[in-house]
C-alpha cells in the first residue's frame, strides 16, 4: 500500500497542449514518455464499492496489466491524499483475491463485482525536477464510457514522487498564470460514477475547512452545469470572512454575479486565467494561514 498525493486540473485540449509546451521550457524539465491507458472500473450492482468512498480498476498500458484500488482519502491544500493498491495482472480480468486485505474485503460481496464505466486516455509525462522536489506531470486526454454514453477528458495532473509537498501548489499557480486551468476535486472515477447515473458527488461536510468547500462546489458546479445551494451557501461565507485580501474579495464578488448570471464553471475556466489563478491563490492563502 502507498500513498498518494496530487494536483489535479481540467483544462481544454488547446489549453492542454499549451501547458506542455510552457512545461518544457522550463529550468528542470524533461519529457517523459507517451503510452495509451485503457480502464476498466468495478463495482456491484449497488454501487457499494463507491458508497465506501473506493475506487477499483483493471488498467491496461500496452502489454501490461495493473490492478489498483483507491481511497476517496482527503483534500489537502487542494491536493487528493488518498491510499492507493497496486498488483500486476496478467491479463485483463479482475483478480478479486487481490482484495481480501484491503478495506473491501469485508462487507462486500466481491463475485458481484462487474465493469461498470471505462476511462481511455493517451498520457503524455513530462518529469518536473526541482531543489526540494521531484513532481510527475501526467497530460492526459481522451474520454471516460459509460452505457452508450461518453464525454471528453482532459487533464494535467501533478503527483508528489519526491520532496517538500509546498512544489505542487508552486507548479500549480506558475501554470495558472499562463494558461486557463481549472483545480478539479473530482476525480475520473466521480466522472465515470455520474456518467453511469450511479453517483453525484456529495457537498462536503460543514466540519471541512471553508477554502477545501467552495473549492469541491465549484468542481460540482463544473460537473453537473450548475450552482448548487451548498455552493452558494459557501461563496456567500467566504465573501463575509474576516480579513480577506482585496483582490481575492473581488473575485469572490465576481463569481458570484457569474454564476447567479447562469454562467457554466466550465466556461468561466476556459474563457481566462482567472477562475484557476482565484482557487489556487485562495489554497495558497489558506495555507500561509496555517
Amino acid at each position: 500500500m502507498a500513498e498518494e498525493l496530487e494536483i489535479k486540473l481540467s483544462l481544454t485540449p488547446g489549453a492542454l497542449n499549451q501547458a506542455r509546451q510552457w512545461l518544457l521550457a522550463q529550468a528542470g524539465v524533461r519529457a517523459g514518455g507517451e503510452k495509451t491507458l485503457v480502464n476498466r472500473y468495478y463495482d456491484t450492482p449497488a454501487g457499494e464499492l463507491n458508497r465506501q468512498k473506493v475506487a477499483l480498476r483493471v488498467r491496461q498500458a500496452g502489454d501490461r496489466y495493473i490492478q489498483t484500488l483507491k481511497t476517496q482519502g482527503e483534500f489537502v491544500d487542494g491536493a487528493h491524499k488518498r491510499q492507493e493498491w497496486e498488483w500486476p495482472l496478467t491479463g485483463t480480468e479482475l483478480n478479486i483475491g487481490l482484495l481480501a486485505d484491503t478495506p473491501v474485503g469485508e462487507g462486500v460481496n466481491l463475485a458481484e463485482l462487474t465493469p461498470v464505466f471505462e476511462t481511455n486516455f493517451l498520457r503524455r509525462v513530462v518529469m518536473l525536477e526541482g531543489a526540494n522536489a521531484t513532481v510527475e506531470c501526467a497530460l492526459d486526454q481522451g474520454s471516460i464510457e459509460a452505457g452508450g454514453q461518453a464525454r471528453d477528458l482532459c487533464e494535467l495532473e501533478l503527483e508528489l514522487k519526491a520532496g517538500s509537498a509546498d512544489a505542487l501548489l508552486v507548479w500549480a499557480r506558475e501554470l495558472a498564470a499562463e494558461i486557463p486551468v481549472f483545480l478539479n476535486l473530482i476525480s475520473k472515477a466521480e466522472q465515470g460514477y455520474a456518467l453511469a447515473g450511479l453517483h453525484q458527488p456529495s457537498p462536503l461536510p460543514d466540519s471541512d475547512p471553508l477554502v477545501n468547500r467552495v473549492t469541491h462546489g465549484l468542481a460540482r458546479a463544473w460537473l453537473t452545469g450548475a450552482m448548487d445551494r451548498e455552493l452558494g451557501s459557501d461563496l456567500a461565507e467566504l465573501a463575509g470572512r474576516p480579513g480577506l485580501p482585496d483582490h481575492l474579495a473581488k473575485d469572490v464578488a465576481w463569481l458570484q454575479g457569474q454564476l447567479q448570471a447562469g454562467q457554466s464553471v466550465a466556461v468561466l475556466a476556459s474563457q481566462s486565467v482567472r477562475l484557476g489563478q482565484f482557487q489556487l491563490a485562495l489554497l495558497a492563502l489558506e495555507d500561509q494561514a496555517r
